[in-house]
């Protein structure tokens, strides 16, 4: 049963990855993706067949969809804690592997994530800040269609 069903997987991810690749708007979206540290093929065919408003909306309302905004539980006088729910479940988990790549291989995204633990924000938290961080990146990128630029650094004095 396990077999059929990864089987069955990799025959989806494989029509998936046909229908991008027919596609020129999707296929250079794709590619565009692709550009980024820690995007992968996988990550990238799932951002352009599962989310179609990246680069048509702000940065908060992209978050939102995909499910990393921080939403608060507040009650009258109770002031409770934020969390992330909602959005795009399936697109949250495969931007978390993403995110998790790129807080070693995108020179940004590590900075950021470094940044967040030093200052002893736990593992996940820091993770989804990550998150949010590169969907916002991912969303100005196809907004501009631009490319990648990594980061220049701070020039010597």
């Amino acid at each position: 049963m396990l077999r059929l069903l990864d089987q069955q997987r990799e025959d989806l991810d494989r029509a998936i990855a046909e229908l991008i690749e027919s596609d020129d708007d999707w296929r250079d979206k794709r590619d565009l993706l692709r550009t980024v540290p820690g995007i992968g093929p996988a990550a990238a065919n799932q951002l352009v067949s599962d989310l179609p408003e990246l680069g048509k909306l702000n940065r908060q309302e992209v978050a939102a969809l995909v499910g990393v905004a921080p939403l608060n539980r507040d009650s009258g006088s109770l002031r409770g804690q934020r969390h992330i729910f909602g959005g795009r479940r399936d697109l949250r988990s495969v931007l978390f592997m993403a995110a998790a790549s790129a807080k070693r291989f995108n020179p940004s995204i590590r900075a950021f994530y470094q940044r967040l633990r030093a200052a002893g924000k736990p593992y996940k938290v820091a993770l989804v800040a990550c998150i949010r961080k590169l969907l916002t990146i991912l969303n100005q990128m196809v907004r501009n269609n631009e490319p990648w630029r990594a980061p220049s650094a701070p020039q010597p004095a």
